[in-house]
C-alpha cells in the first residue's frame, strides 16, 4: 500500500477541495442520519407508545439528549394544540427536508472531489512523461517500448479507475460508518458492542481475497506490457515480416501472449466479482444475528430498548451495510490499482545515469575540434567500439562509413553523450564532455533524421 500513499501525496496541492469535500460529506451523513432517526418518533406516534407528558426542556445544547428532548417536546406541543395527524405531517415534512439537504450536500461533496481526481491523474501523467523523456537512450534499448507505453497508458488508466474512483469511498464511507456506529452506541450500547465484535471476522475474510486480487492484477498488468511490446515489434518491423513471409509466425506469437492475458484476466475478474456478493452475504449474516440478538433483548424486557427504537436501530444499521460494502469494493480496487501504481513508480524511480557533474563547465561554441581518445564502449557486456581515436577539426566535414551495426550511430550518440563510454574520453576543445553542462553540449549538436 506504500504506492497508494505516494499517490495520496499528489492530493496535497488540492487540500482546499479535499477539506470542502470532507465538510460536505459530514453534513450529508448527518442529514442522512437525521432522516432515518425520524422513523423512531414516526413509529412511536403510529403505535401510540410516544410519551405525552414531556416537561419543557431547559436551554438547548448540542447534545443527543437535548436535541431529542426538544424535538419530542415540539411534537407534543403540536399534538396538544391540534391532532396527531398534524404531528405526523410535521414529521413527514422534516423527513422530506432532511433528505433534500442530504442529497444537496452529497452533490457538493462530489463537486469538490472531481478536481482532485482529475488533477492528481494529470499531475502523475505529466511527471511520468517528464521522467521518461529525461532518461538516457540506453534505458530505451534495455526496456521494450511497448512495456513503457503500457505503463504510461494502461497502468495510468488503471490508477484512475481503481484508485482515484475510490477516493469518494475512502473520504466518505469510513466517516459515515463511524457516525452511524456512534449513533447506534447511543441507542443501545449492548447491541452495538455485539456488532463491533462481529466486524473483524468479516474484515479478515475480505482481506484474504484482496491480497489474492493484487497478485493477479500485477501479473495481468505485466502481461499487457508484453502484448504491447510484441505489437510494437510487429508493426515496427512489418517490412521485414512481410519480406520473410513470417506473418503466420508473428501472429501465433501475438496470439499466445493474448491468450495468456485472457487467462489471467478471467481469473482476476472472477476474484473481483466474488468481492461484492461475498461482502453482501457477510453483511446479511451480521444483520440477521443483530436482529436475533436485539429482538431477544426487546422481547425479554432486559433492555431499555423500545420496539420502535429497535426498528430505528435496524434501519440505521442497514445504512452501514452499503458504505461498508462500497468500502470493501474500494479496498479491492485499491489492491488492483496498487499493482499498476507499483509499475508506474518503478519507472518513476529509475535513476538517470547521464547527469551533469557537480561543477559543470559552460561551453557556448566549438573553437577547435571534437576528439575521441582511446574510446571503448560495451553494450550488455558486448564490445561495440574498441580503442577508437580520431579528431574532427572545426569546419571539416567527416563521413563515417561502414557496414550496418559497425558502430557509426553509436559514435555519434557518444559525442552527444546519449551514452557514457566505458573507457577513454570524448573531448570538445580538449575538455571532457562529462565535465560540460549537458544542455550546453547538446546545444552544439544537430541531428538530421
Amino acid at each position: 500500500m506504500k504506492d497508494f500513499y505516494r499517490i495520496l501525496n499528489y492530493v496535497k496541492p488540492y487540500y482546499r477541495y479535499a477539506f470542502l469535500n470532507m465538510i460536505f460529506n459530514v453534513f450529508a451523513v448527518l442529514f442522512s442520519l437525521v432522516s432515518i432517526t425520524m422513523v423512531i418518533p414516526f413509529l412511536g406516534l403510529l403505535f401510540g407508545t410516544m410519551e405525552t407528558d414531556i416537561v419543557k426542556p431547559e436551554s438547548f445544547t448540542f447534545s443527543t439528549s437535548s436535541i431529542k428532548d426538544h424535538f419530542y417536546y415540539e411534537i407534543n406541543s403540536i399534538i396538544e394544540s391540534g391532532e396527531k395527524i398534524d404531528a405526523l405531517l410535521f414529521i413527514c415534512g422534516l423527513i422530506l427536508i432532511t433528505f433534500f439537504f442530504r442529497n444537496l450536500f452529497r452533490y457538493l461533496a462530489l463537486y469538490f472531489l472531481t478536481p482532485i481526481r482529475n488533477g492528481v491523474v494529470h499531475d502523475l501523467r505529466s511527471n511520468l512523461h517528464e521522467k521518461v523523456i529525461s532518461l538516457p537512450l540506453g534505458f530505451f534499448t534495455e526496456k521494450r517500448r511497448g512495456d513503457i507505453t503500457s505503463r504510461m497508458t494502461t497502468d495510468l488508466v488503471e490508477i484512475e479507475w481503481s484508485i482515484m474512483s475510490s477516493l469518494e469511498m475512502i473520504f466518505r464511507d469510513p466517516l459515515q460508518i463511524i457516525i452511524y456506529l456512534i449513533t447506534l452506541m447511543v441507542i443501545s450500547p449492548t447491541l452495538t458492542l455485539f456488532v463491533i465484535i462481529l466486524f473483524p471476522i468479516t474484515g479478515f475474510l475480505i482481506a484474504k481475497v484482496g491480497k489474492s486480487l493484487k497478485k493477479s492484477s500485477e501479473k495481468s498488468q505485466e502481461k499487457m506490457g508484453d502484448i504491447l511490446s510484441v505489437l510494437d515489434e510487429n508493426i515496427g518491423g512489418l517490412r521485414v515480416v512481410k519480406l520473410f513471409n513470417a506473418e503466420k509466425n508473428v501472429h501465433q506469437k501475438f496470439d499466445r501472449e493474448s491468450k495468456k492475458y485472457q487467462s489471467l484476466m478471467t481469473s482476476l475478474l472472477r476474484k473481483k466479482d466474488l468481492s461484492s456478493p461475498m461482502s453482501e452475504f457477510l453483511s446479511t449474516i451480521v444483520m440477521v444475528v443483530v436482529m436475533w440478538f436485539g429482538g431477544k433483548l426487546v422481547l425479554g424486557g432486559s433492555s431499555h430498548l423500545s420496539p420502535e427504537a429497535f426498528i430505528g436501530y435496524i434501519l440505521i444499521f442497514s445504512q452501514i451495510i452499503p458504505p461498508a460494502k462500497s468500502f470493501t469494493t474500494a479496498y479491492y480496487r485499491l489492491q488492483k490499482g496498487s499493482a499498476a501504481a507499483a509499475r508506474v513508480y518503478e519507472l518513476m524511480d529509475t535513476k538517470n545515469t547521464i547527469i551533469d557533474s557537480e561543477n559543470p563547465k559552460l561551453v557556448s561554441k566549438i573553437n577547435t575540434s571534437v576528439e575521441l581518445k582511446n574510446v571503448n564502449f560495451r553494450y550488455e557486456n558486448i564490445d561495440v567500439l574498441s580503442n577508437i581515436s580520431f579528431t574532427i577539426e572545426k569546419g571539416k566535414t567527416i563521413a563515417l562509413v561502414g557496414k550496418s551495426g559497425s558502430g557509426k550511430s553509436t559514435i555519434a550518440d557518444l559525442c552527444a553523450r546519449f551514452y557514457d563510454i566505458n573507457e577513454g574520453e570524448v573531448c570538445v576543445d580538449g575538455v571532457n564532455i562529462k565535465s560540460i553542462k549537458l544542455s550546453d553540449l547538446r546545444h552544439l549538436m544537430g541531428v538530421v533524421s
